[in-house]
């Protein structure tokens, strides 16, 4: 079954870090563009880094310098490394698969995989 597993979500203080991992199972290929987005109730999920097949990233303006996006050496896993924590990066992060090498613009539409979701916490 194919599907995006996440996991190192957490309540952390501001100023701290987290490392979001994401499993790609049953992905066979392992050069598709993969990212991350986030989501608060009641508002749009927002993009937050993508890295496509060749593992050039993007980041949206407000993470820039912060977090990093990488792939594991199991090419089908996908990092989000998060420094600096701020009380508004607080949402559930969401892994995504786009179903080709090159990403697309950084919004949520035509991924092809979502994750079920790992809760981030920031507290002031």
């Amino acid at each position: 079954q194919v599907q995006l597993v996440e996991s190192g979500g957490g309540s952390v203080q501001a100023g701290g870090s987290l490392r979001l991992s994401c499993a790609a199972l049953g992905v066979t290929y392992s050069g598709y563009c993969m990212g991350w987005f986030r989501q608060v109730p009641g508002d749009e999920r927002e993009g937050v880094a993508l890295i496509g097949g060749d593992g050039s990233p993007t980041y949206t303006d407000s993470v820039k310098g912060r977090f990093t996006i990488s792939k594991g050496n199991a090419k089908n896993t996908v990092y989000l490394q998060m420094n600096s924590l701020k009380p508004e990066d607080s949402a559930m992060y969401y892994c995504a698969l786009y179903g080709h090498a090159t990403c697309p613009f950084l919004l949520p539409y035509g991924f092809d995989l979502w994750g079920s979701g790992t809760l981030v916490t920031v507290s002031s």
